[in-house]
């Protein structure tokens, strides 16, 4: 389970885990610097973007809110995260709700079944259709701001 003040990543949000270690003392413009950089995307897509230390024993997720960029972090006092495995050469891992709350609670991912769940041709994870509008609210802004 997520903790409360964490940011709940709903519907279509992205969530992505950079593969390489991350200096700790980096805040807001040296992620940011990174998400445009390493990633290539626009962090106002409001996609949820994860570093971690050398050690495992610190992270770090950027993602922005309406108005500005949100950094939570967590230090761990004893153990470490896992880090999940990654393709050879790439720069990051692209993971779900399900598999942050799993890096977060501390879970061996090794000791992990996913039981098989329906998976569209395109290769993504069913989703609910969109009733709220937000990906109509997410084109639009970003229209405005490809017009600036």
């Amino acid at each position: 389970m997520l903790p409360s003040s964490f940011p709940a990543p709903l519907g279509q949000t992205k969530i992505y885990l950079y593969a390489k270690n991350v200096d700790m003392r980096k805040s807001f413009d040296g992620l940011h610097a990174i998400v445009q950089s390493e990633f290539g995307r626009d962090i106002r897509l409001g996609d949820l973007f994860l570093f971690l230390n050398r050690r495992l024993d610190r992270i770090k997720l950027i993602h922005w809110e309406r108005d500005g960029l949100v950094i939570w972090m967590k230090r761990l006092e004893k153990g470490n995260f896992q880090r999940p495995p990654c393709v050879a050469g790439a720069d990051h891992v692209e993971m779900d709700a399900t598999d942050l709350a799993i890096l977060l609670a501390g879970l061996d991912l090794a000791s992990v079944k996913r039981r098989p769940r329906y998976r569209c041709p395109g290769g993504s994870a069913a989703e609910p259709p969109d009733s709220s509008g937000q990906a109509r609210q997410r084109e639009k802004y970003l229209a405005k701001i490809r017009e600036n």
